[in-house]
């Protein structure tokens, strides 16, 4: 069964909507960790729907290290420190081959947030984090049974705690209030009984166990079903639940619409959709992506990149390989920015949106971005030498085509008269194109408002 007319329906290019450089790079900012010219160049020859098969086959990049997958998994092993488990994450950001497969783990750490900050296991927080690589894109249904029993996330909500003498309600809470229907679509008996169904779920020797003597076999009654049930009854009831569909929608939606992007019928048919897709991820994701709703203009430049999307993003797109940029230090600005891998704020995650942009916060983008130009991020110094990538790609001739050029690979846009002004004002009127003059402007750009936005 398709979704109803208008909601959701295929893109095709038009002389309204056509397939520019603007759409190409808010597909690949929105859905990945933006890209290079070269690569937004090749999308815009070859059309929607090609672009976007790539993105979700996870071969969108053109430049992969030919060892990554060597480096990746040493880095993986190596990862006994929160600080090591961090660089391989940005690693795989940064380096790997699916910015969208990696972007959906970070979706996903986010809607399940476990914090090491309780966990205190690198080791466990990695398999979690794999649950999310390996799982996400299939159907919901499979990612949320191995979520449940993950011992991060069981220790995060105090499942060991939950004995049928004393249930501690913390894991049936928050997996009904946010991982699947949400609030207002239970009650508080519910949350009493499904922490019953949950006892005797533990840990032992770092694996899950379903303890048969600690289980509670009494009879429950739990979002109006009653029998003896057990944790795993308690899933199923939810997944079946219509507004887990719903929840999931908003969640999809939230990551890649803007605001006012999207109105609660099209949300209501996307869930419709997930419903009859077996709550498939993936094809939810697919029907985002290749529809008008997506690359309609309200969606453009609507949403506020966080912190790790805004630093993966800018040196990609700047080309800062050679050498590239030290994961274990972009991780500690995501940080400073507000956005501390595997330790989120709460179990509610990162609220995202405007309340990326605190005043603090910008102050560290344009902090990010000085250092960025000037190489620092790197073991091996090398500042950006902007007139040669510029003029690699075709551009350069003068100062101001270098801006626009930079400008056009951050937002698929030239300059706006009154963006030109502030950037022309800010390098002085008359300067000519020295790297030290460019490497300022280019800096500029990455902390204008204009490029924080998606």
């Amino acid at each position: 069964m398709s979704l109803p007319a208008t909601h959701w329906d295929p893109y095709t290019p038009s002389d309204e909507a056509p397939w520019n450089l603007r759409r190409v790079v808010h597909l690949h900012r929105r859905a990945g960790f933006a890209a290079t010219w070269s690569e937004l160049q090749r999308d815009l020859r070859e059309g929607p729907d090609r672009s976007i098969d790539r993105l979700l086959h996870g071969q969108t990049r053109e430049r992969i290290p030919e060892n990554f997958h060597s480096v990746a998994q040493q880095l993986a092993e190596s990862a006994q420190s929160p600080g090591r488990l961090k660089a391989w994450w940005v690693y795989r950001m940064v380096q790997g081959p699916d910015p969208l497969g990696e972007r959906l783990t970070l979706l996903w750490h986010n809607h399940f947030a476990t914090s090491n900050d309780k966990v205190n296991n690198p080791l466990a927080m990695r398999r979690q984090n794999e649950i999310f690589r390996t799982l996400g894109q299939g159907p919901f249904g499979e990612l949320l049974q191995a979520v449940v029993h993950d011992p991060a996330l069981l220790i995060w909500l105090d499942a060991p705690a939950n004995r049928k003498e004393n249930p501690n309600e913390n894991l049936a809470r928050e997996l009904m209030e946010l991982f699947t229907l949400g609030v207002g679509h239970y009650t508080e008996t519910d949350v009493k009984e499904a922490a019953r169904a949950l006892t005797g779920w533990k840990i032992a020797q770092g694996e899950f166990r379903d303890w048969t003597p600690g289980h509670d076999n009494g009879e429950k009654t739990i979002l109006g079903h009653r029998g003896r049930w057990r944790g795993d009854d308690l899933v199923r009831f939810l997944l079946e639940h219509p507004a887990t569909a719903e929840r999931l929608a908003w969640r999809l939606c939230d990551w890649l619409m803007g605001e006012r992007a999207v109105d609660a019928a099209a949300r209501a048919a996307l869930a419709a959709g997930l419903r009859q897709h077996d709550l498939h991820i993936g094809w939810a994701l697919e029907t985002v992506l290749r529809s008008r709703a997506f690359f309609a203009d309200a969606n453009l430049g609507s949403r506020v990149l966080g912190p790790v999307e805004f630093l993966v993003g800018t040196a990609r797109a700047l080309e800062r390989f050679d050498p590239p940029p030290s994961s274990l230090v972009l991780a500690e600005w995501a940080a400073r920015l507000g956005q501390d891998l595997f330790y989120p704020p709460n179990v509610g995650g990162w609220p995202g949106g405007r309340a990326w942009l605190t005043s603090q916060a910008i102050i560290g983008r344009a902090n990010y971005a000085l250092a960025l130009v000037a190489g620092q991020l790197s073991a091996r110094p090398v500042p950006l030498d902007g007139i040669a990538l510029a003029q690699r790609h075709g551009r350069g001739q003068n100062l101001e085509d270098i801006l626009t050029f930079c400008a056009e690979l951050l937002t698929g846009m030239p300059p706006d008269a009154v963006w030109r002004q502030r950037l022309l004002a800010a390098v002085g009127p008359k300067a000519k194109p020295e790297l030290d003059t460019v490497r300022a402007g280019i800096a500029l750009i990455l902390a204008s408002p204009e490029v924080q936005m998606a």
